[in-house]
């Protein structure tokens, strides 16, 4: 398949003002100046823009149903603070509605999992946007796995009269389990044989650095918390929401932490949200920090991702920025830019075609492709 006669954004170079894209088998084989395209039959879409298919690196889609009430939440085990061993795959509805208006917006990759009442939520997944199955729309499961510090812990537990009710508490919890599982994996490194514990093997990838730790965390005393805890333990990090970042940008960017923001369109609905500027997230970059902006799904509707994006060029962040945030950029922090957020040579070919920038309120999503399959 070839498109051509297109206006290209790659994302990891500049853009083509007029090119061409060939891909197979479900990988980009070629791309490059119109002038260059192959002889032959191709699709020519003068006038069109082509994008990287986008990346939501934070929601909750397909763990809480469109429409469907209690039978649909799936997204908090809400009777143990402490589920690590929780994997979203289990969870993950495709044939939620949602999935396919997040492929009408060209959204074709997300990150999805467990909600935010748990301490240690459980195993994210990166997964594509199409398939009846999620077995066949998975690129990486587990991705991260999921903490949650501040409110939302406290609430859920408080309420039932249990630990955490205060954000020590929080804390005091997930240095424990992380400790019992750096301990559960010395003791197989010597040699032993622990009694196969879930919760543990789950966490072991990520005190080992292999599986990326991200913590949920809008005010920014909880962010410093994730900042400590994951220095303390080696983890490989990544502060998601990040709220009030922009009142500390010294302390992430010291960190190296890199920030998935969002949502960006909800009003301050809670006592941690009072911090909440649409500039937030070029503040971030102002400072250095690499970032990403989602929609938290169903905090905000999937689909609006490309509107958040724009937002944020409007409070300030640079518009190449702010589409890398749900990009390359995205991809990187989600740790699968080997094969989805450029237009490159061996990536997959999750490819959107829209009639102007994607950044503007009135561009209309055309086409769009995952894995070289048209699913609009």
């Amino acid at each position: 398949m070839i498109l051509k006669n297109i206006r290209i954004f790659p994302m990891d170079r500049p853009p083509i003002e007029r090119g061409y894209v060939a891909f197979e088998d479900g990988k980009i084989t070629a791309l490059g100046p119109a002038e260059d395209c192959p002889a032959g039959e191709g699709l020519d879409l003068s006038g069109a823009y082509l994008y990287p298919g986008l990346i939501d690196a934070h929601c909750h889609v397909g763990m809480f149903g469109d429409s469907v009430g209690a039978e649909g939440r799936d997204g908090n085990e809400s009777t143990d603070p402490l589920t690590p061993h929780l994997r979203a795959i289990d969870s993950i509805d495709p044939l939620d509605r949602c999935f396919q208006e997040a492929r009408e917006a060209g959204i074709t990759t997300v990150l999805t999992g467990p909600g935010s009442v748990n301490a240690i939520g459980g195993q994210f997944a990166a997964v594509k946007t199409a398939g009846r199955w999620v077995d066949e729309m998975i690129l990486k499961a587990p991705a991260a796995m999921k903490f949650a510090l501040g409110e939302n812990p406290k609430s859920a537990y408080k309420g039932q009269g249990r630990s955490p009710a205060t954000r020590m508490a929080i804390a005091a919890l997930i240095r424990e389990e992380l400790t019992k599982a750096r301990e559960y994996l010395h003791r197989r490194e010597r040699g032993e044989s622990p009694a196969f514990d879930a919760r543990l093997e789950a966490l072991v990838p990520v005190v080992q650095g292999k599986l990326p730790a991200h913590f949920h965390a809008h005010k920014a005393n909880d962010i410093a918390t994730a900042v400590r805890i994951a220095k303390e333990f080696c983890l490989d990090a990544v502060i998601v929401h990040a709220t009030e970042g922009h009142l500390i940008p010294e302390l992430l960017a010291e960190s190296g932490y890199p920030v998935i923001t969002g949502p960006v369109i909800n009003d301050r609905s809670k006592p941690e949200l009072a911090g909440q500027v649409t500039e937030n997230a070029a503040l971030l970059r102002k400072a250095g920090i690499p970032v990403a902006v989602c929609t938290d799904h169903p905090e905000n509707p999937i689909q609006y991702l490309p509107l958040a994006a724009a937002l944020t060029v409007r409070a300030g962040l640079d518009r190449e920025k702010a589409l890398g945030a749900i990009t390359i950029d995205a991809a990187k922090i989600a740790g699968i830019a080997d094969r989805v957020g450029s237009i490159t040579v061996g990536k997959d070919a999750d490819l959107v075609v829209a009639d102007g920038d994607i950044l503007e309120l009135g561009t209309a999503v055309e086409r769009v492709w995952i894995d070289g399959k048209q699913v609009k």
